[in-house]
């Protein structure tokens, strides 16, 4: 597997079924801001509330292959396996990256478990062996990752940009960056933000 975080933000995608399963995949592509094309003969309430507010397009009816012309990836979401299949293979014949759900054989990627502080994104796969040891491990690397963590990656982000403008050697303003996102660094941000809430 080669590790790594798409941009698609902008780009086509395809969900191909919308019940429950399809709804949680179409969540994560929007939060992604993919523009998302629904190919479903139904859906669940809330993909339709989608459909009608604009924020989806919603094809009622069965897949086609021709569905596929122009996507980035595809998402197969529906109740049968062997039409996710058949998504599938005429994805890679397309070229067009495919994640057919619960099926790891014919996934091209598959969906993480991740905890999100921000900027911070933390992704955690077992190549579709066990997503419950993925969600288990995600719960326990959340208490290690608090909500501060999304304000102190900004902010080491903003004093990384004023070291990147300021002359100095190289090896020193590396010393600095390491410091800044040290733990001890972060225990201080907490304390420091904890302390003017009070």
């Amino acid at each position: 597997m080669f590790p790594l975080f798409l941009k698609l933000d902008g780009r086509p995608c395809l969900l191909v079924g919308a019940g429950r399963v399809g709804e949680g995949k179409l969540r994560s592509l929007l939060r992604a801001g993919a523009r998302v094309n629904v190919v479903a003969p139904r859906a669940t309430a809330a993909v339709q509330r989608l459909a009608k507010s604009g924020k989806i397009l919603w094809r009622r009816r069965k897949f086609t292959g021709r569905d596929l012309e122009g996507m980035f990836l595809v998402v197969a979401a529906t109740s049968t396996r062997s039409t996710n299949e058949v998504i599938f293979r005429q994805a890679r014949q397309r070229g067009v990256l495919c994640n057919a759900v619960d099926d790891p054989r014919h996934c091209d990627f598959y969906y993480p478990a991740v905890i999100r502080r921000g900027s911070l994104q933390i992704a955690i796969s077992t190549a579709g062996l066990s997503p419950e040891l993925a969600s288990r491990l995600r719960k326990e690397l959340e208490t290690s990752f608090p909500s501060e963590c999304a304000a102190w990656l900004d902010s080491l982000g903003r004093r990384r940009q004023e070291l990147l403008q300021t002359p100095m050697p190289a090896a020193r303003r590396q010393r600095f960056l390491r410091r800044l996102a040290s733990r001890r660094a972060f225990e201080q941000f907490l304390a420091s933000a904890n302390a003017s809430k009070k």
